[in-house]
């Protein structure tokens, strides 16, 4: 998947802006558990909220590193302790991205 352009996260942004975080990441960090729960979630939603808890040992930034690298995905946004994924569906994309 091609990096996003400033339209398209734009966009994106103003989609995430009403969802709700799917998943949260705890004390235990990226775990394999948590890279599953995450890639299901892509598959279902394409645009997810993840929230990092505070008791989670790394920062906002390490957290959507790893789960982007592990997923494929690219990180939209990260605001305060939420962040925001975007995974195209290889089968059938539902968003429609300018």
């Amino acid at each position: 998947m091609s990096a996003l352009t400033g339209k398209q996260r734009r966009h994106l942004r103003g989609l995430g802006h009403s969802l709700e975080p799917v998943l949260q990441v705890g004390k235990g960090g990226v775990t394999a558990a948590v890279i599953a729960a995450t890639e299901e979630a892509l598959l279902t939603h394409e645009l997810i909220k993840v929230r990092r808890g505070g008791e989670c040992p790394a920062d906002r930034e390490e957290v959507g590193a790893a789960l982007a690298t592990a997923t494929g995905a690219e990180v939209v946004q990260t605001l305060g302790h939420t962040l925001l994924l975007y995974r195209v569906h290889p089968d059938l994309p539902r968003l429609q991205v300018p």
